[in-house]
C-alpha cells in the first residue's frame, strides 16, 4: 500500500483549518483520480472503541472523506465557486472493522457530471454517492460497511 503523501498532507491541512474531527483521525490518501478515491484510516488508540473495532463516528469520517475528496479536487480544478455539503447519510455496518479501514468511492464520473450540471444550471444538485469500507488485512475486498451520502453541490455567483 502506497500512501500519496502530497494529497494526504493537503487533506490534513484542510481538515486542520476547517474540520478538526477529520484531522484527529489522520486519514491517508491511497488513491485519488477523477474516477476513484481510496482513503485509509488507521485503527489506533484514537479511532477504536471499547470493543477494539473502529468507532462508528470514525467510519462516518472516512466515508465523508472518500465521497468528498473527488468533488473537492474537481471543484478546485474547475475554478468555479461551488459549495459542497452532504445532506444525508445512510450506513449499513456489516462486520466489526478490527483493522485499518479503507474507504473506496468509485463514482467520480457521477460527481464530475454533477459539478457540470450545477455550473450549467446554477441550481443546487443532489446525488447519492456510494462508498464501501473494507479491512484488506483481515477480509480482503469483503465490505465491513456500506455508505450512501447525498452530495449536495451549488454554484455561487
Amino acid at each position: 500500500m502506497k500512501i500519496l503523501w502530497k494529497e494526504t498532507l493537503g487533506l490534513w491541512f484542510f481538515s486542520f483549518t476547517k474540520i478538526r474531527a477529520i484531522f484527529y483521525t489522520r486519514p491517508r490518501v491511497i488513491k485519488v483520480s477523477n474516477e476513484e478515491c481510496e482513503i485509509m484510516i488507521p485503527l489506533n488508540r484514537k479511532t477504536k472503541n471499547h470493543l477494539n473495532s473502529m468507532y462508528f463516528g470514525v467510519l462516518a469520517i472516512g466515508a465523508d472523506c472518500a465521497g468528498g475528496l473527488i468533488a473537492m479536487n474537481a471543484i478546485r480544478k474547475s475554478g468555479k465557486n461551488i459549495s459542497l455539503a452532504f445532506k444525508d447519510f445512510k450506513a449499513d455496518f456489516l462486520k466489526r472493522p478490527e483493522a485499518d479501514v479503507h474507504f473506496i468511492c468509485k463514482e467520480g464520473q457521477k460527481t464530475l457530471d454533477q459539478i457540470a450540471e450545477t455550473v450549467r444550471t446554477g441550481e443546487r444538485v443532489n446525488r447519492v454517492v456510494n462508498i464501501i469500507a473494507t479491512t484488506p488485512s483481515i477480509s480482503g475486498d469483503e465490505p465491513v460497511a456500506k455508505f450512501e451520502l447525498n452530495l449536495s453541490l451549488r454554484a455561487s455567483a
